[in-house]
């Protein structure tokens, strides 16, 4: 498709095909005469790719397709016969061999077929690299056949003509098999949609739908239906009526109420969560009246393709979502992407080839830096790669070399400089084909008239194209994602059944109530997101508390302001000025004002780049949106991005406009238009983070047990515990009786599952957990080791862990216990046995143990320990205070004690390098603390473990922090066993 695309543009006619190997040995090509024998050929491929069949000698009929079978597979499978669509290649290497073959006589049949994979030897050597990478071996083992021949390469016309003067009936029957072949796609302003274009029978019974569909729903959306609200639903569906995407929402429809009758949650995203259409629908759960949600943002006349619907399951339910799409509609296919090899990657793998000890491959990969200019590298040809004609670098090769990278400026050897230009190279070249995140196509047209497909690990058919080359041709994805968010809420409502069963009944869609209780709003602005989705950073925590957001709109204004190109552009700073102190609104550009009262006069929202590209820059809103999608990275074309640009400039000086504010106001586009959210995504995510507050307000425990049981979040699992313990739980251990393979909470008290426990079998968690449902709870260790089949080595992880702890018997005495009663050097009976021994019991001597055994063994089985790590520092803690007193200390220097929670890195405004950490205090209590860039070499985060942090507190809106003048990791108490 892509090559169709690129050909037409040059004015070049494509002739496209399949080149049909089995390995590296050619069986035969097919090329497509028309659309026709493209869809066949792909459908034929597509068989192979998917079941992972041998492709045979010679192919079934296939209609509008040539064949062209190599010259010497066809000596080798001494044909004769050929059908009227069947030709034999003849490369320039087999021109002598034919002039005493059978096929000479052959004339009608037989046709130029001259492989072409490089263009020169440079690229010769590059194939050679990339065969040694695929093959994983030493260049120097690789085996001739693994290789294409020197000679494959492209000729031009005329010398073809002089390779094959003796036999011009070959020139002709290529050039008359050429002209035959014609395939054509609309491409660009000549696409048309591809997607299925009618969910029913007829496009009058789908418009009949949707209208009986809206009717029927509105009421459950709008008590009260507001001129506004019928104006805008006729408005939306009129637009979508004659642009003919009825399917589009009927299809995001069916897709929805199946997820409903399976009582799976969703979030519908995207543009398309700015249609009330979508909201009466279901497909979203965000009201655009509400939220006065720019109706263009999400469809205009001048827009080619349909909305955008990104619709998020649960991580459990999405593949089951996936399989009824699958089922559902005919022409199902998902949507590829490609991997390309990245730098360093290439290093390393040319590294590996050349034979390079890892150290150096390490130095190469890690300490590479630009260089303007170096010395020219010879290709050394005892390494493997041909000799150039001559040492000395054309302009190009010097202009290439120019901008290799480089060791440090450190002298390397030659193979090192090989490694580099090569890798320099190799950069960007496709490695593989993967599978989209969320796009599934529904077409149509059969997949196979665009693609042939393969069967990913995923199950599910993949075409071969991208998502650039599926929006150019027509093919529009739906977005298919799975979240954890969604998850933790369905678990969460679960768990409450099961342990507050007396409790009401939770309407967990009853999003208004939520966005009203003062308890919920609280959490918001005084940082107590920790787990809710996407509200939970520390970043977006601090952001909350600094805004003061109590309400749903000033959410969805925060989920958009932490975006990095506002935040980038220093309007999130300004946003939050303005937010606080009205006074400083006045500072606004009185027209910026008027076009964005809501975000005083601030560009927060997509939507807001096309109100000001509109309204202030006079642009028609089929180009404010061309702006807006031009500006995102997907989609950035230069050209056309500087046509915008300089349109929006004279339109402005036409205004009477200064300069000044003119490029004040385009730079913000320019800054952020790419990375900021549409209102209405940020309003989809704000709903589902209020769901998540409400379960996190009324129901801490049990929604903290529901997150650690869906992969946690932005923090680590022991941090969630310690939510958890501040919310209130009791946190046990896992327990034999009690626990079982995912947490579980009894009341307050949290008991850890057996999955924690990392070199715990799940056969062995399995059988202890079949076991004790069959026949009740263990009584003893004896009892257990009769009941279960188990090893000493995993008997002993249980026994660490303390899972014993009902026996109320020290762990030393239970090994001892398990090594007598096992037999520790005999091997243990899969069988049960019928009657049960006594068991020699043996007087033990006391046996010694101390506090901290447990905490290591914690650590050492589960990754993380329970017990409060600040009793482990064996170090004097000096005076300090505490995170919740920083606010009395702004602009001083004080010292607090902290356990790190996250860390990371950032960048400040000139560009240099700084760290953002977050820890708790004693009292459990958050502060986040900044290295700047002087300081954070100096005093290092070395891992997880307490610092004493001594800084100047800082109070911004309200928020405090820290600036780190010194930092020190405290010395803990070590192991008494080592």
């Amino acid at each position: 498709m892509n090559f169709i695309q690129q050909a037409k543009k040059h004015h070049i006619k494509p002739v496209v095909g399949v080149d049909f190997r089995n390995g590296n040995s050619q069986q035969f090509v097919a090329l497509a005469k028309s659309n026709k024998g493209f869809e066949n050929i792909n459908k034929y491929l597509s068989h192979f790719l998917e079941t992972k069949t041998q492709i045979p000698d010679q192919p079934e009929f296939l209609e509008d397709v040539f064949i062209i079978y190599p010259f010497e597979k066809v000596l080798e499978l001494n044909l004769k016969i050929f059908r009227e669509n069947e030709f034999v290649g003849v490369s320039v290497a087999e021109i002598n061999k034919l002039r005493f073959s059978y096929l000479k006589k052959y004339e009608h049949k037989l046709v130029i077929q001259q492989q072409v994979t490089i263009r020169n030897k440079s690229d010769f050597n590059a194939h050679r690299l990339l065969r040694a990478i695929g093959n994983n071996l030493l260049l120097s083992k690789l085996p001739v056949t693994e290789q294409c021949l020197p000679t494959d390469k492209m000729y031009s016309a005329t010398i073809l003509q002089q390779h094959y003067k003796e036999f011009p009936f070959i020139i002709a029957n290529t050039k008359a098999l050429l002209q035959q072949c014609n395939v054509n796609f609309g491409f660009d302003i000549e696409r048309e949609n591809q997607n299925k274009q009618l969910y029913g029978n007829s496009f009058k019974e789908d418009c009949d739908t949707l209208l009986e569909l809206c009717n029927a729903k509105i009421n459950k959306r709008y008590k009260n239906i507001t001129k506004g609200v019928n104006d805008r639903l006729q408005k939306e569906l009129k637009v979508i009526i004659e642009l003919k995407f009825v399917s589009f929402f009927l299809i995001n429809y069916d897709i929805i109420s199946y997820a409903k009758s399976k009582n799976y949650f969703h979030v519908g995203r995207g543009s398309g969560a700015n249609s009330i259409v979508a909201y009466i629908l279901g497909i979203t759960d965000v009201d655009p009246i509400e939220l006065d949600l720019y109706f263009e943002r999400f469809i205009n006349p001048f827009r080619a393709s349909p909305p955008d619907f990104d619709i998020d399951f649960s991580w459990k339910d999405r593949d089951d979502v996936t399989k009824y799409i699958f089922r559902r509609f005919k022409n199902t296919a998902l949507l590829a992407t490609y991997n390309r090899f990245k730098y360093k990657a290439v290093i390393r793998e040319l590294g590996k080839i050349f034979g390079l000890p890892k150290d150096e491959i390490d130095k190469l990969s890690k300490g590479i830096k630009h260089k303007k200019s170096i010395a020219t590298p010879s290709v050394i040809a005892k390494n493997g790669l041909q000799q150039n004609n001559n040492n000395l670098a054309t302009k190009q090769q010097q202009a290439e070399i120019g901008n290799a990278i480089v060791y440090q400026q450190q002298e390397i050897d030659s193979i090192s400089k090989l490694v580099l230009k090569y890798g320099k190279l190799i950069e960007g070249f496709p490695n593989y084909v993967s599978v989209h995140s969320a796009g599934i196509l529904i077409l149509d047209k059969p997949i196979h008239y665009y693609s042939a497909t393969s069967l990913p690990p995923k199950g599910f058919p993949t075409v071969q194209f991208d998502m650039n080359i599926a929006d150019d041709v027509g093919v529009f994805k739906f977005d298919i994602l799975g979240q954890r968010g969604l998850a933790k809420i369905k678990e969460a409502l679960e768990i409450i059944k099961i342990n507050r069963p007396n409790d009401p009944p939770i309407d967990i869609t009853d999003v208004e109530k939520f966005k009203k209780d003062k308890k919920i709003n609280h959490l918001l602005k005084s940082g107590g997101a920790i787990g809710a989705y996407y509200v939970e950073s520390p970043a977006m925590r601090g952001l909350m508390q600094k805004l003061q957001t109590q309400d749903y709109l000033g959410l969805v204004a925060a989920s958009s302001i932490i975006r990095p190109g506002v935040s980038g552009s220093g309007m999130k700073e300004e946003y939050i000025k303005r937010h606080r102190y009205p006074e400083k609104r006045k500072e606004a550009n009185p027209i910026l004002l008027e076009i964005m009262p809501e975000t005083y006069g601030v560009m927060v929202y997509q939507e807001d780049v096309m109100k000001v590209a509109n309204k202030f820059a006079g642009l028609t809103l089929g180009e404010a949106d061309v702006l807006r999608r031009g500006m995102s990275g997907k989609y950035r074309s230069l050209s056309e991005f500087k046509a915008v640009e300089d349109k929006f400039i004279n339109n402005c000086r036409k205004k009477g406009y200064k300069d000044n504010l003119i490029f004040e106001v385009w730079n913000q586009i320019k800054s952020f238009a790419g990375y900021a959210f549409a209102k209405g995504h940020s309003a989809s995510y704000a709903v589902e983070s209020y769901q998540s507050l409400f379960l996190k307000c009324y129901y801490p425990i049990e929604f903290m047990v529901a997150v650690l049981n869906n992969g946690g979040g932005f923090y680590s699992v022991e941090h969630y515990i310690h939510e958890a313990k501040m919310q209130g739980a009791i946190v046990e251990l896992p327990c034999i009786n009690k626990s079982n393979h995912p947490n579980i909470v009894i009341d307050k008290t949290i008991y850890l599952g057996f999955g924690y426990l990392k070199s715990l079998e799940h056969l062995t968690i399995q059988r202890l957990l079949t076991e004790r449902q069959l026949n009740g709870n263990f009584t003893s260790l004896e009892n257990f080791i009769d009941r279960v089949v188990i090893s000493i080595e995993q008997l002993t992880i249980l026994i660490r862990i303390d899972a014993f702890k009902f026996t109320n018997k020290t762990k030393k005495q239970l090994l001892w216990q398990a090594i007598f009663k096992l037999k520790a050097t005999k091997q243990k009976s899969k069988q049960k046995v019928l009657f049960q021994t006594e068991q020699v019991r043996f007087e033990l001597p006391k046996l010694e143990s101390h506090w901290l055994e447990k905490v290591y063994d914690e650590m050492e089985l589960l990754g993380f320990t329970i017990k409060d790590y600040f009793k482990l520092v064996v170090e004097p803690y000096l005076p300090s205070v505490k995170a919740k007193e920083m606010i009395k200390y702004a602009d001083k220097k004080v010292l607090i004690y902290g356990l790190l929670v996250n860390t990371r890195y950032n960048k400040t405004s000139q560009g240099k390098l700084m760290r953002l950490s977050t820890f708790i205090d004693r009292e459990g209590n958050y502060f986040d603390a900044v290295h700047f860039t002087d300081v954070m070499h100096q005093y290092p985060i070395n891992g997880m473990g307490i610092y004493g942090c001594y800084g100047k507190i800082t109070n911004r809106y309200g928020f405090c922090s820290m600036n780190i003048i010194q930092s020190k990791k405290m010395s803990i108490a070590g192991d008494p066993r080592s």
